[in-house]
């Protein structure tokens, strides 16, 4: 296979059309579309549906862009390496990581990141939703309890729980009478099993809020509005200096955080760098830990 046709189908593919790819780099549009004709002939495949005005990869072209496009920028970056005669890392990082974990300490993390290595470009998205990395182009996701993925390998580097807190001023809830709550999203009537030094026990929860995000959860807490369910680290320095006061343990499955990336690819100077860069900041992964990162 022509090593510099598959890189231009590859070129192609990524920016979504031959006009785009050859304005993204400067290559003449004419040979972009002659070395992807060459590489379909060669392969007797059809790798694009050309309309008038669209071109879409066809079932075929999309499993070749999936399965080369990492070897190629592992070439492209072994090259480098070898030219600059190191593994210093370099180039751009493009990382998805959960909301919440962006909102209170992505922030801190980027920086620091990049004051250490200054040739790394992280670019870092903050959603919830599972992202295709191959098709959406990132190297690195960050997701909380995720499910099992034979093309994806990673490890857990933080772990939390989630607790029942509220206002000191909020009357503690009775036996069977519904309390006032404060929920992500719909704000759907509840129960909460929980766990505290008398055992467990149950809480009927009237939501009186639905809010988008734990921080807005977590701040309208703090005015006394209901209790909600938080993780411990958002809460950590609330619960120390008795500003919030803990109902108890949430009776579930442990929060972890996980680092992510395809099974297949060999990680790059920049990549190792991010991981090191998690393990130095949160070395136990507790829940104390990324307490005491975010701080107040």
């Amino acid at each position: 296979m022509d090593l510099l046709a598959l890189s231009d189908f590859n070129l192609v593919a990524r920016h979504g059309g031959f006009g785009k790819a050859a304005r993204a780099t400067g290559r003449p549009k004419a040979t972009l579309s002659r070395r992807v004709a060459e590489l379909e002939n060669g392969l007797d495949l059809r790798l694009f549906e050309r309309g008038v005005r669209t071109l879409k990869l066809t079932q075929e072209g999309r499993a070749l862009f999936e399965r080369t496009a990492r070897l190629l920028a592992e070439l492209d970056e072994t090259a480098s390496a070898i030219a600059t005669g190191g593994q210093t890392p370099r180039g751009k990082l493009r990382i998805s990581a959960p909301v919440l974990f962006s909102q209170s300490a992505m922030g801190k993390i980027a920086a620091e990141f990049t004051l250490k290595y200054p040739e790394v470009r992280l670019e870092i998205t903050a959603e919830d939703r599972s992202v295709d990395m191959i098709e959406e182009g990132y190297d690195l996701v960050i997701r909380v309890n995720p499910d099992p993925d034979e093309s994806l390998i990673g490890r857990a580097f933080l772990r939390d729980r989630l607790v029942v807190v509220a206002n000191p001023t909020l009357p503690r809830p009775k036996k069977d009478g519904p309390t006032p709550g404060v929920v992500r999203g719909k704000g759907e009537r509840q129960t909460w099993r929980v766990t505290t030094t008398g055992g467990p026990s149950t809480i009927s929860i009237e939501p009186v809020l639905g809010l988008a995000s734990l921080i807005m959860v977590r701040d309208a807490v703090r005015v006394g509005v209901g209790a909600a369910r938080l993780p411990i680290s958002l809460v950590a320095y609330d619960l120390a200096e008795g500003t919030l006061v803990s109902w108890g343990d949430i009776d579930g499955p442990e929060i972890a955080l996980w680092t992510l990336y395809p099974s297949r690819r060999l990680l790059s100077a920049r990549m190792s760098a991010f991981l090191d860069f998690l393990k130095q900041a949160f070395p136990n992964g507790t829940p104390d830990e990324l307490a005491a990162y975010i701080g107040r």
